[in-house]
């Protein structure tokens, strides 16, 4: 299939996830702020891989993907009326902890700059 297309009609699940998780999804499993980060759909669309970040500790994270996977039923309904396609994808849920990976990532950066001194950083500039 049209790889286009593909990419086309994982944005509009994501979409629709993220929507759904904003205003009708209400398992009190799932956390306060769970976001949809990606979306693939497999090229014969029977399965969308969908990422989800979840801010909070570790039981949090496990009880929104089991909230989700309770709910999968009901989120595959929701994805075959919003678009209309032959098949609808059965979705499968992943955590994704890119985000978090990032913010760490970006402490660390802030840590090495805060240990180089400021003379360091004026005589760089004069050269």
């Amino acid at each position: 299939m049209n790889e286009k297309r593909i990419n086309r009609i994982s944005e509009e699940v994501r979409k629709v996830v993220s929507d759904l998780l904003f205003s009708e999804i209400k398992d009190p499993r799932i956390s306060g702020l769970p976001s949809v980060n990606r979306v693939n759909v497999t090229k014969d669309l029977r399965f969308a891989k969908i990422y989800i970040s979840v801010l909070g500790n570790d039981e949090e994270k496990e009880n929104t993907i089991k909230g989700l996977e309770n709910a999968k039923g009901f989120i595959r309904k929701e994805i075959g009326r919003r678009i209309q396609l032959r098949h609808v994808p059965e979705p499968i849920f992943y955590l994704d902890e890119s985000i978090e990976q990032g913010i760490y990532m970006s402490n660390l950066i802030k840590e090495v700059n805060k240990d180089i001194p400021k003379d360091d950083e004026d005589d760089d500039e004069q050269k």
